[in-house]
């Protein structure tokens, strides 16, 4: 429990690839579990694992994938790489991708910015495809960037075989991942303060100036935590029939993140409720935070308390033997004028 979030690289390497060769042979290998076939809970902010169970299990991340098409964009916006308002122009390729959509049309243009929502928030595996063609001239090159980012995080049971996460066709391979790994890559994302401006977003229009019916697709964020989880604000779902129900989530509060990822459950329900469950577990899990006591310091050149010499009691300066000497010396005073006084007022002659 107290591990720092470290991958298994010989054990799950060995077992992705028997699980990537078994689907590639023989269509894919079910992996869903009840109540899900691989979880793992970390500290965001140092890696340490709060819960575990099976977290190097090899797994179908399914529509997960797009989380590292979207830590790539982030990172290349923010080195200057990348506009966020260049425009994407669809391909007749890119038109023919099912599953999950915002159905592009061929030589429509859209911002990355918008394409980058429909990713996030719709999962749309056209947007996906969209920008990666865009950005590395083919989405097996962008592939390749995908794979060689993922080595960089140190994911060493994950291998990507395409930007969107759907099953195989023939002759394909299946996206790999683990547990542990996705927790690696949503470390990495929740640096990036940008990256929940996506994943918080919980309805927002494709093609907003269209009517509905025409073009416009209202869509609608998979994630039924956003609104339901105190302080979720990511990140991804991904869901086919072999690979189950799957959920990469994360949420803040006072200052602290969780990440809880969930691998292959049977149901969506049964998703849901281990993904509330083990979030609610991380916050208990984690170390109360340490409250220092601020004072303000006020500088002085006064010696301190310690050091201040002992001193006698000062009397104050009308005590009452200065007030009797006070009075007896006025006295003297008054009776020496009075004698002085009568003498010079007797006649000149009678001094005897």
């Amino acid at each position: 429990m107290n591990a720092i979030l470290t991958p298994l690289p010989l054990f799950a390497a060995l077992a992705a690839c028997a699980l990537a060769g078994g689907a590639h042979a023989a269509g894919l290998t079910v992996v869903a579990r009840d109540p899900y076939a691989s979880a793992i809970v970390v500290d965001a902010d140092n890696g340490k694992v709060l819960f575990e169970d099976r977290a190097d299990l090899p797994v179908y991340p399914a529509s997960i994938v797009k989380l590292m098409p979207m830590l790539i964009l982030i990172e290349r916006i923010e080195h200057g790489l990348l506009d966020p308002d260049e425009k994407v122009k669809v391909s007749a390729d890119v038109t023919r991708i099912g599953g999950t959509q915002v159905w592009l049309k061929e030589g429509e243009s859209f911002t990355i910015e918008e394409l980058m929502y429909a990713m996030m928030i719709r999962s749309a595996n056209d947007a996906a495809a969209a920008i990666a063609e865009h950005v590395a001239g083919s989405r097996d090159n962008f592939v390749e960037m995908m794979n060689e980012r993922a080595r960089q995080l140190g994911m060493t049971s994950t291998r990507y075989a395409s930007v969107h996460g759907l099953p195989p066709s023939t002759g394909q391979k299946a996206d790999i991942t683990t547990a542990r790994d996705q927790a690696i890559l949503a470390m990495e994302l929740a640096k990036h303060k940008e990256v929940f401006r996506y994943t918080s977003t919980r309805k927002r229009d494709f093609r907003p100036d269209a009517p509905i019916g025409k073009g416009r697709v209202e869509m609608i964020n998979h994630n039924p935590l956003l609104g339901l989880v105190e302080g979720c604000d990511g990140f991804k779902t991904g869901f086919f029939s072999a690979a189950g129900f799957s959920i990469v989530a994360t949420a803040e509060r006072n200052g602290r993140r969780v990440i809880a990822v969930i691998m292959g459950s049977k149901t969506k329900e049964a998703r849901n409720a281990k993904a509330r469950e083990l979030l609610a577990k991380g916050f208990l899990e984690m170390p109360p935070l340490q409250t220092h006591t601020q004072t303000t310091a006020v500088t002085s050149n006064a010696p301190p308390a310690t050091e201040i010499p002992d001193r006698k009691p000062v009397s104050p300066f009308w005590n009452w033997k200065r007030i009797t000497l006070g009075l007896v010396s006025v006295v003297g005073i008054l009776w020496c004028l009075g004698a002085l006084l009568h003498r010079r007022s007797r006649p000149r002659g009678l001094d005897y």
